[in-house]
Parts: C-alpha cells; structure tokens; sequence
C-alpha cells in the first residue's frame, strides 16, 4: 500500500465521521472498518466511470449494509461522482443527495436503495442474474458487449437475515461466477458480540450452497484484499465469498465495540481518532494528494467506457442485427397499440390466473426482453412463457425457476430490473405475498415497475383452508404507497392490468383467481381509470351503487338484474384497481361514484377496511373480516356471505338507511 492510498483511506474515514459527528446521527463503526475493502474494490478493481455513473458495461456496486451510507458517500465524493463537500455536511438531513441510507434515483453512482438487512444482497443477485442473461444472448466471440461484475458490502446482519440464505442458495445453483460478495467481518451487531446469537460458520455455509470462499485475515491489508477480489474474478462457475475479518470502529477509542455501530463517536472519541490516523485535515477536507492520486485513477477509469465505445462501434459494424436488438433490449419498452388482441374475449369462461398466462404470452412473444418466474408455482400461477426455455446455470431460458424463496424472489427481480435491459415479474400465491413485503414495498420506494402476479386471490381457494385463504393481503398491497393492486373481473380487465403494469413507472401486483369466472360483456379497456360505470341505472340518479371486484363483479350485475325487479334501479361499478382510480380527476370520481347517492355495497371477497371511504357511513360491505375454512369453493363462499341474496339484502338495507338519514336531515 502506497503512502498516497493509506491517506486516501485514511481520508474516507475522517469524511464519514465527520459528516455523522456533524449530523449527530449514522453509523460510524463499519466505515472505519470498512473503508481498506472499499477503496480496495473502488480504486483497483471496480470498473466505473464518475464522469458517466451510468454508462452499460459497468461493474454494479451493492452497498447490502446500507446503514453504512457515508462509506458509499465518501467514495462518491473522492472519485468525483458530483457528491459535493456541501452534500457531505447535509448528511442525513431534508432534502439531502446524501440520506440516511443509500437511496436510488437520488444519489449519482447508488444502483438501487439499501438498508434493509439482506435486500442488497438479493439486489445484487438479480444485478449478475440480468448480466449472466444478457452476455449470453448478446455476446459474440469478438465482441463481449456485456462484461462485468456484481459486487455487494455486507455485514453480520445481513448474514443473519434468513433473504440472504435465500439468494445465495439460488446464486449457487446458477452458478453466477460473476458475483463478488465482500463480507464485512466485524463479529459485533447492535447489541454486542455476534456470539450472542450468531455462531455458525459462514465460509462453510456457503461452500455448502456452491459459493467459492475466500478469507482474508487482516482488514486493514489492502494487498491481501486485492489479491482476494483476484482470485474471487478469476473463478468463474462460482459466486465468490470474501470474508474480510475487520475491526469495527478502527482507529478510535471505540474500536471494537457496539459503541461504535450506530451512533455518533462523539467529539473527543474523533479528537482521538484523528490522533491515531495521523490525520491532519480539517473536516471535510481533501488533501491535495488524494485529489491528485484519485485524478490519476479517474483517467483510468474512463478508459473502461472508451473501450467499451469502441466494442460496440465494432459490434455495430459486424453485427448490426443484434446491434438494433440490443438497443431495443436496453430500451425495454412496450408498444400496447400493437397488442389490441390482447383485449379479445375467450371463447369461454375462465380463471383470471389463465386470462393471465395467455395475455402474458401473447405481450412476452413480441418483447423478448420480458422474463420471470415464479416461487415453484409457476404452472398454478400460470406464468409460463411458452417456448421461452427453461433459465439454469448452462441456458439461457426466459422462465426463472426462484425455487421456494419468496423473500429473495422479489428482491432479485428488483436487481435485475435495475440492471437494465429486462422487464422481470415474478409471481407466487396471493397468500404469500406477506413473505415479499420488504422487497415490494423496495420496488414501490424506487419507483420501479416492477409486475408481481399473485394467483388464488380470495377465499375460493377453497379447500386448501385457511392458511392458504387470502384474506388481508390485498388490504397489505393496497397500504404500501405508489403501488398499483389489480384485482380484474375478467379476460379484458387483465389485459388492462398489464397494459397499466407495463406503460407505468411504479410496481403493480395483478391478483388473479383460481376459480374459473364469467367472461363479462360490461368490462372493457375502461379498467385502466381503476373504477368505471360497468353497468348503469336507468334513472339519472341510480337507487343504489354496487362497487365490486374480481370475481364479485358478476355477482353484482346478478344482483342488480334481480333488484330491478323489486323496482330497485342499481348502477355496477366495478373497481379493478383503487390507486388508479383514486387519481382520476374529482369529475370522473363524481361521475362514477355521484356524491348525492349514499346508498352504497362494496363486495370483495378480502377485509372490508379499505371500501368505508367509498360506501361512507351509511353504506354496506360484503367482505370478510374473519379467517376462511377449509371446504369447497363455492360452499365458502356461501357460508362467508357471497351470495346473490346477501348483496340483495345488503342493497336494501343502505337504501332504507339513507332514506331514514335523509328524511332526518329534512327535519332539521
């Protein structure tokens, strides 16, 4: 190590201090025993380029322990990523380029937002998943247009985190030689030693899982750890471990402690600090020296995009057909006015899971950029992509086999859609969504579209029982901000779905039945509002208002047919998906749903909490607020209420309130 690189480490650490000192608030310890693997990775061997944070063929960079953000910021700031000694000294504070944790879309050189234990590195799973899939469809022999590394920073906590076992093991059967996880090996978590509750043996774990291990004994000796990230890029049939035994909080009084984890040092502890580094600098002061050092490096590192220019200058010339699709592939957009047919209506009546996998189909065959999988479920969830192989660790297949792993499933596809150049979705039970809330609700924080599809939506599940009975989840998706929940009625209500899915810049979940559902002759490319008049009153002013979804929209048209003949003019209103139809204007709200008509049923077959602020106080839901049963279907369905004659009653009982409220309002 070079008198100018210990400074340069030595300069990371007094910035990440002093920008935690100043805020009073952040986590100090790893970015003290971090910071020689990090600048490890940055200044030898990650290929990137400050003047273009953004350019293809760069080496993805996860910071899994997110909580350690200034390391990631003092990195950004030294080798020029347009992090300035301002933003440093906003740390943690509103409106800052510089948050509490790494988040994407706000800071230059961040790839996707971190901090949840285990999530970064199950991101950066799906990162070397997308450029395993994207060198072996667009590579040439003399010309390797997709070429590089996925590496992650974790600690302890993320390998305690039970998502991380998940990625691992399916890193491990795919054999993503291109992934580099450096661990962070410091043995203290918040509360203290690790050997409180962590004694397992990680490196063996891992060897167990098909990973290549490599243990690095000093942390603060750069060249074993560079000769460690050599041997891991050399291997590559295998992700590689690099366990780096560190101190956490090296250099100050502190070292070695929980003291030092999550909380500032205070400012006799940095006094002490700088002493120990034989740190001279101001706070958040560069040294000429490193300034000049790291110019050097920078020239360096933009060589990595100019070559790469010059390959696909190159690859454009001797191969112009893969040329055109590579850049469409890195586009991945999707043009709907070319998929009309996706809105025909079968021939006969169907599940929405089924109206799913053919409308899938019909939009994967012309954007082969659109790949996914399910949790070992995908011929229930009906997520096939025919003909679109199988994806293994030898082909290159558009069906992605997640294994049992739903907590890292999501978070895998979040990676690979922030890789760039595919549209991931991925898909499980409805039930089972609980398993992947941290990972979409990640999705629905970086404003990524990313598709789930979850199958057997309600209680028709029948008679799998209770525990595999849907009942809360939708009320879940639908209270995790910017997501869409779709829950259609029919063919033409998933096809509008998809069309929302894939034409918006947030996540959607499309929640699909089991059970086979009448193909409607009220739905239609109107489902993209969210909710829409499917069948209207005859009067201008309807007697009441049936608000149903999925499957309960059919029995809403049944009830209003038999309610006309009690003299009873209702209006359907059918309402795919809330979110979307929260946004309309305040007229095309008043229009579906007029404020002069309070006498109102909601009808879903979930928890009725969500529908009061569209039937209001004097109106009436059909959901269920109690667990289901093991039985048939239909018999389920019955007992809990969804019945013809329960929306009847139901509409009869709102419209003698209303009557009664309004003839006391009169009074008054």
């Amino acid at each position: 190590m070079t008198n100018e690189e210990e400074l340069t480490i030595s300069t990371i650490r007094m910035l990440s201090v002093d920008a935690i000192e100043k805020a009073n608030s952040g986590h100090p310890g790893i970015c003290l025993g971090a910071a020689p693997t990090a600048y490890t990775l940055w200044a030898r061997h990650l290929k990137h380029n400050p003047k273009n944070p953004n350019f293809f063929d760069r080496d993805r960079f996860v910071l899994s322990s997110g909580h350690g953000s200034m390391l990631l910021y003092s990195l950004l700031h030294i080798f020029g990523y347009g992090l300035t000694k301002e933003d440093l000294m906003r740390f943690r504070q509103h409106m800052s380029k510089a948050p509490g944790h790494p988040e994407y879309g706000v800071t230059a050189g961040v790839e996707v937002s971190t901090g949840p234990l285990g999530q970064g590195i199950a991101n950066a799973v799906g990162f070397a998943l997308a450029e395993k899939v994207l060198a072996e469809k667009f590579n040439t022999d003399d010309c390797k247009v997709v070429d590089h590394y996925t590496y992650a920073l974790c600690g302890d906590g993320c390998m305690m985190e039970g998502i991380e076992n998940e990625a691992a093991s399916l890193a491990g059967t795919l054999k993503l030689g291109k992934l580099i996880v450096l661990y962070d090996s410091n043995h203290i978590t918040i509360e203290g030693s690790t050997d409180l509750a962590f004694t397992e043996d990680v490196g063996k774990r891992h060897e167990a899982l098909g990973w290549h291990v490599i243990k690095v004994a000093d942390g603060e000796d750069v060249e074993q750890i560079s000769a460690a990230i050599t041997l891991a890029k050399a291997e590559k049939n295998k992700p590689s471990l690099v366990i780096v035994d560190t101190t956490i909080g090296y250099g100050s009084p502190l070292a070695g402690t929980s003291k030092c984890h999550g909380a500032p040092l205070g400012a006799a502890n940095v006094k002490a600090l700088r002493k120990n580094l034989g740190y001279k600098y101001a706070p958040f002061e560069v040294a000429p020296q490193v300034t000049d050092f790291i110019a050097t490096r920078k020239t360096e590192l933009a060589k990595y995009e100019s070559d790469w220019n010059k390959t696909i200058k190159t690859y454009k010339s001797k191969h112009p057909e893969l040329f055109e699709e590579f850049q469409r592939w890195r586009k991945a957009e999707i043009d709907f006015d070319a998929l009309d047919s996706i809105y025909d209506k079968p021939k006969k009546d169907e599940a929405t899971r089924t109206s799913s996998q053919r409308i899938l189909n019909t939009i994967a065959a012309q954007n082969p950029f659109i790949i996914g999988g399910s949790a070992d479920l995908a011929t229930s969830n009906q997520v096939v992509i025919s003909d679109g192989g199988d994806l293994s660790a030898d082909t290159a297949g558009r069906n992605i086999h997640f294994g049992i792993r739903e907590h890292a499933m999501g978070a895998i596809v979040n990676g690979m859609y922030l890789h760039g150049g595919l549209l991931p979705f991925c898909s499980t039970f409805a039930v089972f969504s609980d398993y992947m809330k941290a990972a979409i609700r990640m999705s629905a924080l970086m404003n990524i579209p990313i598709v789930y599809v979850f199958s057997h939506d309600s209680i028709g599940v029948g008679e799998d029982g209770p525990t595999h009975q849907p009942i809360e989840q939708l009320e879940m998706l639908r209270s995790i901000p910017n997501i869409k929940v779709f829950r259609p009625a029919d063919s033409k209500e998933t096809a509008a779905a998809y069309e929302s899915a894939w034409t918006g810049k947030s996540p959607t979940a499309i929640v699909t039945s089991r059970q086979t559902l009448k193909q409607l002759d009220c739905t239609g490319t109107d489902a993209l509002y969210g909710g829409y008049i499917a069948v209207d009153s005859k009067k201008e002013v309807p007697d009441v208002i049936l608000i149903a979804t999925g499957s309960e929209l059919s029995l809403a048209v049944e009830a209003k047919d038999r309610l006309a003949s009690d003299n009873i003019d209702a209006r359907v209103v059918s309402m795919p998906c809330n979110e979307l139809f929260d946004i309309q204007t305040a007229k095309y709200r008043e229009s579906v749903l007029p404020s002069n008509v309070r006498a109102r049923v909601a009808i879903e077959a979930g928890r009725s909490n969500i529908w009061y602020k569209y039937v209001g106080l004097d109106g009436e839901c059909c959901c269920i607020d109690d667990f289901g049963m093991s039985a048939p279907a239909n018999l389920v369905f019955e007992v809990c209420g969804f019945t013809t004659d329960n929306v009847i009653k139901l509409a009869k009982k709102t419209i003698k309130t209303c009557a009664k409220v309004a003839r006391q309002e009169n009074a008054e």
